[in-house]
């Protein structure tokens, strides 16, 4: 298919650019960008996910380090560790993998976290100056998919982009990105939920329609106007004997017929997962280099 969008492609190429960066920092005799996470407990998605940003940073020539606390953690205990990351000088950045146990206030952990070292771009301050249009990590999975626009040439100004999913991760962020009156933006955005009505008058008229709802398959080609640009956000896992693994992941998007419809579409694999984890770095980098925050 001609009309896919290739996330692996230009995140290997973002990749690259920040490699030379690091490269760059080293030859000047500074030390490379360090990368924390934490992780609770051994949720599979999670274990995978944070496995795949420690091998990126591998391959960009990154430090990472990994702390592992166990499902029962205590609130205190996690608090402790990301209070010794904030005050640690050769941690860049770091992130807390989402989701946490019940016990744990998620947005309690958020806030905790230093803004100048929040790469996630999960932290009020950093949300807050995303909405004002001044410096800030942008969350990594509205970033890449604005950087996978930008590089093929999808025209936003003046179109409309309908959002499915209002999550403060992807949603959210993503309907104020691309309502700004910015070179990729100036969208007249429509952002549906859950309690929308009529869900499909709306994606039948988007130009551009974005779905992060982490409902398998759950948007059909009778959803989507002929000639749009779909990005597919979802990730679920779903039993499956086709795999090794027994299981493979699912977008939000019945692919197989809606992609015949559409100008450009990101695959399920492939598609937004690989810029998250670039889009990471890069907010690692700018936190390394003092870009945001000086």
């Amino acid at each position: 298919m001609n009309n896919l969008i290739d996330g692996k492609k230009i995140s290997l190429d973002l990749q690259q650019e920040i490699a030379a960066e690091v490269k760059r920092m080293k030859e000047q005799g500074r030390r490379a960008p360090h990368l924390a996470a934490i992780l609770v407990g051994n949720d599979g998605g999670s274990e995978t996910y944070v496995a795949s940003k420690i091998k990126a940073c591998e391959n960009v020539g990154f430090t990472s380090t990994m702390i592992r606390h166990p499902e029962y953690v205590t609130e205190e205990k996690l608090l402790q560790s990301v209070y010794d990351l904030n005050n640690n000088p050769e941690i860049d950045g770091f992130i807390v993998q989402l989701p946490l146990p019940r016990q744990i206030n998620e947005h309690k952990i958020i806030e905790s976290i230093l803004p100048s070292k929040d790469v996630d771009g999960f932290h009020p301050i950093n949300v807050g100056r995303m909405v004002l249009n001044l410096p800030c990590y942008v969350s990594a999975t509205p970033y890449g998919i604005v950087h996978l626009l930008q590089k093929y040439n999808v025209e936003t100004s003046g179109k409309h982009c309908v959002v499915i999913g209002r999550s403060h991760i992807v949603g959210s962020p993503m309907s104020i990105l691309l309502a700004k009156n910015t070179q990729l933006g100036n969208c007249t955005v429509t952002l549906c939920h859950s309690k929308t009505k009529d869900l499909k008058s709306h994606t039948l008229t988007a130009d551009i329609l974005i779905c992060a709802l982490g409902s398998p398959e759950f948007v059909t080609a009778d959803m989507v106007k002929e000639g749009a640009v779909v990005i597919d956000v979802g990730t679920t896992r779903v039993v499956s004997t086709e795999t090794k693994s027994g299981f493979k992941l699912k977008g939000d998007i019945k692919f197989d017929e809606v992609a015949p419809k559409c100008s450009l579409i990101t695959p399920v694999p492939g598609g937004v997962g690989p810029m998250t984890i670039a889009s990471l770095l890069r907010n690692t980098l700018l936190a390394a280099k003092k870009e945001i925050y000086s």
